[in-house]
């Protein structure tokens, strides 16, 4: 279906939100993906961050060096620009049920796009155990929506948010609660037996195989991992 990019803003220096509405109701579920098409044929798949009820689509665009969507949608796409939209696919979404079992979302740079749906979702379905959030980034610089997501941990309880970052040298002015190290050591150093947990997985495709792998050792059920890798073209 056609789409029209209604709002463009920075999340971080290499990260843009984009918003979109499509031409007709889009069936979603927060965390799923749909799939932008440029008038030229230009093709690249996005997370989509936002509810259904939020009334557009939201979308956390990287900015890859010498990518042609991703370069376009930073630097050139204007509210009004016209998109195809084709989706969604994915099987990244919270599942109402289990209100009781406990959630992991883990994500690196814009894998944070469907947790952050996934989250809000689990909230808005009124889950009860504890969610524990965790973002990875290479410093400082590639963390977001930081000030979102405690937002929300003051107002429910039950969630926590662990920012990392893998590089101290570059990240002068973490913030006190950030963790210093690679995400799967600081979580499973956290949370060591995982059993009768749902993680949800997201970003970087070696990370997310990587941690997939580790989180099933710790005891997580195969079905109860959720993960979709970001495979960001070369151009």
């Amino acid at each position: 279906m056609g789409a029209t990019i209604v709002a463009l803003a920075d999340l971080s220096p290499s990260v843009k939100q984009v918003r979109l509405r499509p031409e007709r109701s889009l069936d979603f579920r927060a965390g799923q993906y749909v799939t932008l098409v440029r008038q030229d044929g230009l093709a690249r798949s996005y997370s989509i961050a936002s509810l259904p009820e939020d009334g557009a689509i939201e979308l956390h665009v990287r900015l890859v060096p010498s990518g042609k969507m991703s370069g376009w949608l930073h630097h050139e796409a204007r509210p009004g620009d016209q998109l195809t939209m084709l989706g969604p696919s994915g099987e990244c979404f919270y599942v109402p049920g289990k209100e009781d079992q406990p959630l992991l979302l883990a994500g690196t740079g814009t894998g944070l796009a469907p947790l952050w749906g996934v989250l809000r979702d689990a909230l808005r379905c009124g889950h009860r155990a504890p969610i524990h959030v965790f973002h990875g980034a290479v410093d400082q610089r590639g963390l977001y929506l930081c000030d979102e997501i405690r937002e929300l941990a003051r107002l429910h309880g039950h969630v926590s948010y662990t920012p990392v970052v893998l590089n101290a040298e570059g990240s002068p002015d973490a913030a006190a609660g950030t963790a210093i190290g690679a995400i799967d050591r600081v979580i499973l150093e956290r949370f060591p037996q995982l059993a009768e947990w749902r993680a949800y997985v997201a970003g970087d495709p070696e990370i997310v195989r990587s941690l997939k792998m580790k989180l099933f050792l710790a005891g997580a059920g195969s079905r109860d991992i959720f993960a979709d890798a970001f495979l960001h073209s070369a151009n």
